[in-house]
């Protein structure tokens, strides 16, 4: 990768557990795990905890389904590693029953939810009630648009560190152990999440990752962190950086880490400074699409049940 502490930076404990797992599949570990695991109290442990919760979590769409997601979204971010990764996933997760290469022998509930996700990803500010697709209930939008926000993360994460995969042995047997373990690492290695335990869950798993995210101690100081999601200052030395990981992350290339590097900064702080621009660009999204009460408000509740409270949650979030 292009970050040398994310192949060998670990802690002890994870780099027992690279060998052990590398030993025993005779495949290298792949690049999800070696950042997702570098300092999993900044980024991966509540990255994981959302990703588990949205993708294998209790939710109206199957875990094909939500697979199919996740390699939609790969698609508009233009991010290879993604792509391939969730065309296994959703082989995998369907049983082979959702061809990745047509959305149409999915359920059609999952063909009207794309273009949702379309706009979400690429125009967020362009999103109305008209992008929201009839007879899919309120619950089953909010865990569409939180796998986005997952994936909307990743591949930004996956473009600007340059994940690769290294065989098709590698790629089936890491896509098989991500799919048997539920997007879920031991807590040995991750460590737990802090914040809060109880609440929504959309807005309790998001909030803790913001948190972490934005606010935790680090190499870089929380406001460089926040400037970096949102785009300010313009003269900052990663602003350049940090607007192509935002806006076109698959633009990113060995000579934007080496400039960095160049201009003095560790691979620690490139590492959240990369972090804040993903998470920030797909936070903006999100936020922009459920901040508008004629889009969200709007949502029928079709056929799909609607958790108690699910409400008051989209009022609170028109409010923030």
């Amino acid at each position: 990768m292009r970050l040398d502490v994310l192949d060998h930076g670990h802690r002890l404990r994870v780099r027992l557990f690279f060998s052990f797992a590398e030993l025993t599949s005779r495949v290298p570990m792949s690049d999800v795990p070696k950042t997702l695991l570098y300092r999993p109290e900044f980024l991966g442990a509540p990255l994981l905890d959302l990703s588990a919760e949205m993708m294998r979590g209790p939710s109206f769409w199957t875990a094909g389904e939500r697979e199919y997601m996740a390699m939609f979204t790969a698609q508009l971010l233009r991010c290879p590693f993604c792509i391939e990764s969730h065309t296994e996933m959703t082989r995998i997760a369907s049983d082979g029953e959702i061809d990745a290469a047509d959305p149409g022998s999915a359920r059609p509930e999952l063909t009207a939810v794309l273009a949702l996700l379309e706009t979400v990803t690429t125009a967020p500010d362009d999103v109305s009630a008209a992008d929201v697709p009839q007879g899919v209930g309120r619950e089953a939008v909010l865990d569409a648009l939180h796998v986005n926000l997952v994936w909307n993360i990743v591949n930004r994460l996956a473009n600007a560190f340059g994940f690769q995969l290294h065989s098709e042995e590698q790629l089936a047997k890491g896509t098989q152990s991500l799919h048997r373990f539920g997007y879920r690492f031991p807590g040995f290695l991750t460590g737990g999440t802090s914040g809060a335990a109880t609440g929504d869950r959309h807005e309790r798993l998001v909030t803790n990752l913001r948190t972490a995210v934005f606010d935790s101690p680090g190499k870089t100081d929380p406001a460089a962190r926040r400037a970096a999601a949102g785009g300010d200052p313009a003269d900052a030395p990663w602003a350049a950086y940090a607007a192509k990981v935002r806006d076109s992350s698959y633009r990113v290339a060995d000579t934007d880490i080496a400039d960095l590097k160049a201009s003095g900064l560790s691979e620690d702080e490139i590492f959240e400074i990369t972090a804040a621009a993903a998470v920030g660009a797909a936070l903006r999204s999100s936020t922009r699409t459920s901040r508008r009460p004629a889009t969200l408000m709007e949502i029928p509740r079709g056929r799909c049940r609607g958790r108690l409270g699910a409400d008051r949650l989209l009022v609170r979030r028109c409010r923030a």
